[in-house]
């Protein structure tokens, strides 16, 4: 027989567990939930369920309707099995990962711009805790006739797109043949972009990874492209983009690599660049730049680093480093311009551990405008191979300011008066350890500078030309 003891301890103990710690717990349960603190239990769904086939001409209703009970019952994992989906433009929800499993596509109409009423493919705005994951493609069908307006026409939709939104992922995915721009985040807050592969080169205006969002990770990414490759945007005086990673990478662009700018309205704060490597895309349809530059390769990015103040933004504690680029027009081209606005701000930067083999006349260069100078700028082990072959004439030509032009490195046309690095209206500017080569003769000096303030050498073997 049991000890009574025992017995009434058990009693009791059961009593407190139904009438006080039970009802507790489930009160701070329930509360938890209801206040979006703890999510509800996540749920499955795959778009077969609701009537999406491989058959059909548009998939787009089916699944939308996966995305919106899926959201509707807490959140949870929209899968798309194998097989190619054709589909218009889809809005995703607050806490739906939409899962592309292997050889699932999801591929785009092109009725445009009817089935394209967000101008997006995929879209996302003010939503949280979402995101597209899995080894599937995304395939926007942008070179197809219905999409071909010409550059910055046609209002053509980016494949996939997200607006002020929070705590978002796009993981391991292709995104392919989009329209317009391929992954454009627009005043996000909170971004993980990881292991993507992104190929695009069916139309004009075919950006790689657009950020103009703050609190953002990408990383171990593919992305070969017809523009701007990994490109910063400033698009609001009002918004700054800050605190970002871009890390790991292969990058190939017909025309930018790695790009802050061309839009610089509010400014880019507290952002790292690492250890990527940029090589030339893999086509070349539309900038057939050895055609209208002196140009020493037929494909090439235009510049492998471009840092772009010209619209009275700020620049400010910018880190890249290690970077291997070939193919490239223009290794380093950092620019302080006025093109709209006031001129604004361009300094705090380190460049180090860059090799780069060019294959123009237009060297790297540091240049801000007449009593707006770019500053504080260390480049440090970087060596710097150009093809040579420069003339007289390049090196004592006279560089035009262009204060309002466009920032590219042709702006000052298809040659510098120097074959490594041209620095024109800067202070405090320090190169360590910089190396320039000519792979043939040329009759341009390594370095030149021209109304600069305190300049630092160190293990810099070509003495600067003096004019």
């Amino acid at each position: 027989m049991s000890n009574p003891q025992n017995r009434r301890t058990a009693q009791t103990t059961m009593y407190l567990m139904k009438q006080i710690i039970v009802p507790v717990v489930s009160t701070i349960f329930l509360t938890h939930i209801l206040f979006g603190i703890l999510p509800c239990f996540a749920v499955d769904v795959t778009i077969l369920d609701y009537g999406a086939s491989v058959e059909a001409e548009n998939n787009a209703a089916a699944i939308q309707k996966a995305i919106d009970d899926c959201a509707e019952q807490g959140g949870g994992t929209v899968h798309v099995p194998s097989g190619t989906f054709v589909t218009g433009s889809l809005v995703l929800r607050s806490h739906v990962t939409l899962n592309l499993h292997t050889q699932a596509t999801l591929k785009g109409t092109t009725n445009h711009p009817a089935d394209y009423p967000k101008r997006s493919f995929i879209f996302a705005e003010e939503i949280e805790n979402a995101g597209i994951v899995g080894n599937g493609t995304i395939d926007g069908m942008g070179d197809h006739r219905n999409f071909q307006f010409g550059d910055g026409k046609g209002g053509r939709p980016h494949l996939v797109r997200f607006r002020r939104c929070r705590n978002m992922t796009v993981k391991e995915v292709t995104l392919k043949n989009s329209a317009a721009w391929t992954l454009n985040l627009f005043h996000c807050d909170g971004v993980t972009v990881r292991g993507i592969h992104l190929y695009s080169h069916g139309n004009h205006n075919n950006d790689g990874i657009d950020i103009d969002s703050k609190n953002v990770v990408i990383s171990d990414c593919r992305i070969d492209c017809s523009d701007d490759a990994v490109c910063f945007k400033s698009s609001d005086p009002k918004f700054i983009v800050e605190h970002v990673v871009v890390s790991n990478c292969i990058i190939a662009s017909n025309c930018n690599a790695i790009k802050f700018g061309t839009a610089s309205f509010g400014g880019f704060r507290n952002i790292a660049v690492s250890n990527c490597v940029i090589r030339a895309a893999s086509e070349n349809n539309i900038h057939h730049w050895q055609e209208k530059l002196r140009v020493t390769a037929a494909t090439t990015n235009i510049s492998g680093i471009a840092l772009e103040v010209v619209d009275g933004g700020t620049m400010d504690r910018i880190v890249i480093s290690n970077i291997s680029m070939q193919n490239i027009q223009t290794p380093i081209f950092i620019r302080l311009g006025s093109r709209t606005n006031q001129p604004g701000i361009l300094k705090n930067v380190v460049i180090s551990g860059v090799t780069a083999t060019s294959e123009s006349l237009m060297s790297s260069i540091i240049s801000g405008i007449p009593e707006h100078f770019v500053e504080n700028i260390t480049l440090r082990d970087i060596i710097l191979s150009s093809p040579g072959g420069g003339t007289k004439m390049d090196a004592e030509r006279i560089v035009p300011e262009n204060i309002k032009g466009y920032p590219e490195n042709r702006m000052f046309g298809d040659s510098l008066p120097a074959y490594g690095l041209y620095v024109r209206h800067a202070r405090n500017i320090v190169l360590d350890n910089v190396q320039c080569y000519s792979v043939t003769p040329d009759e341009r000096p390594a370095f030149l500078f021209l109304d600069t303030e305190n300049i630092l050498r160190n293990n810099v073997p070509e003495k600067p030309a003096v004019p």
